[in-house]
């Protein structure tokens, strides 16, 4: 037995599989890893020990017979989901992307991993009434593999998010390998709000008209939107940047000594006084001509004044991130719009997490 997992990911991304191993404090040696986004390969170098020569940016150009030599414990990857996604066109196979699974597959044969895990959207299951996960089932089970699969949600592995996604696992036949799959869910103990961070740019808050169709009746009653939501809505690459996804309403902070005492609010909301007969009307989109002695302002009862302030804002990517599992010690070396990409686009770190754990004999 060694001491170390030789490890490769496919369509890598900023490695959710990779991270989880970091935060098990697992030892690993990274083999290979392939992503063809320049962007996802800048985050990938920054945060994760990788020989150059090992990268790989186009998996079809790819010969992975030279890694046989180095025993590979398991290689895990998630090709691209879009030709399968309910938010897709549903092309399937007949997608370029979609054809990206039998390089995957291929990979697996050339090399021959102990153990490989491969993750998608749930959709595959259900594309072409189930005819298309037939075939693909068929692919990888001539691999000689022992094949299991399910689907996945996030809120069972610890993470405030609804994602489900399928993950398919094949263990090589006559391995001794044990595994507990799927592994038993946790309860959630977390939520969002939790995973907020404090003192939020104001970069991340919303102009009013963005503000206005974000909670617009559309997008609130048909959940294209969510305020202040204990379980974030699944993320998308784009979520934040067409005014869909998952927002938060937050007061800003005010201090205290410029709130007005019970008595003084109580006179202020009165419906009429000595000085004037109607109700001093608050949140006024033009004030009024403010006065400019100590001995008129706040004391006269006609003023400007206005209840607590709030405004909508997104999610920041690094907040983005910790809905996927991903550690503060991750770090962020693209722009704000590539990070959420590359978040949207990754995995679930804890799911792998209680993945690893679940399994016996890897290395």
């Amino acid at each position: 037995m060694r001491n170390k997992l030789n490890i490769g990911t496919l369509f890598s991304g900023i490695g959710s599989f990779e991270h989880a191993l970091q935060r098990l404090d697992i030892k690993h040696d990274i083999c290979f890893a392939c992503d063809i986004d320049p962007y996802v390969k800048k985050s990938y170098f920054e945060n994760y020990s990788i020989k150059k020569e090992n990268w790989y940016d186009d998996i079809s150009k790819m010969d992975a017979t030279e890694y046989v030599k180095d025993n590979i414990d398991i290689i895990v990857g998630g090709s691209p989901c879009q030709s399968f996604s309910f938010v897709g066109k549903q092309k399937g196979l007949e997608d370029e992307r979609g054809n990206l699974i039998f390089e995957f597959i291929r990979i697996i044969g050339q090399c021959q991993p102990k153990m490989f895990i491969f993750e998608n959207v749930k959709g595959l299951i259900t594309h072409n009434s189930g005819k298309t996960f037939e075939f693909v089932l068929k692919k990888f089970n001539e691999l000689n593999y022992e094949i299991r699969w399910d689907v996945l949600k996030a809120t069972d592995y610890g993470i405030p998010q609804s994602r489900q996604r399928l993950f398919l696992i094949g263990i090589k036949e006559n391995s001794d390998i044990k595994i507990n799959f799927p592994p038993p869910k946790l309860e959630l103990k977390l939520k969002m709000q939790d995973l907020l961070e404090d003192n939020v740019n104001l970069q991340y808050y919303l102009q009013q008209k963005g503000q206005e169709f974000a909670v617009s009746d559309k997008n609130i009653s048909k959940k294209y939107t969510q305020i202040n939501g204990n379980i974030a809505l699944c993320q998308k690459k784009n979520q934040q940047f067409n005014w869909h996804g998952d927002f938060i309403f937050e007061y800003r902070d005010i201090p205290k000594k410029y709130y007005l005492s019970d008595k003084v609010k109580e006179y202020v909301l009165k419906s009429g006084t000595k000085n004037f007969k109607s109700i001093p009307e608050t949140d006024l989109s033009i004030a009024r001509p403010i006065l400019s002695t100590v001995h008129k302002m706040h004391r006269a009862g006609i003023d400007n004044y206005i209840t607590k302030f709030g405004k909508l804002r997104k999610l920041t990517p690094r907040e983005c991130l910790r809905l996927m599992g991903f550690s503060d010690n991750f770090k962020i070396i693209v722009s704000d719009t590539r990070m959420y990409q590359q978040a949207g686009n990754s995995i679930v770190v804890n799911i792998f997490i209680e993945i690893l754990k679940n399994i016996e004999n890897l290395y």
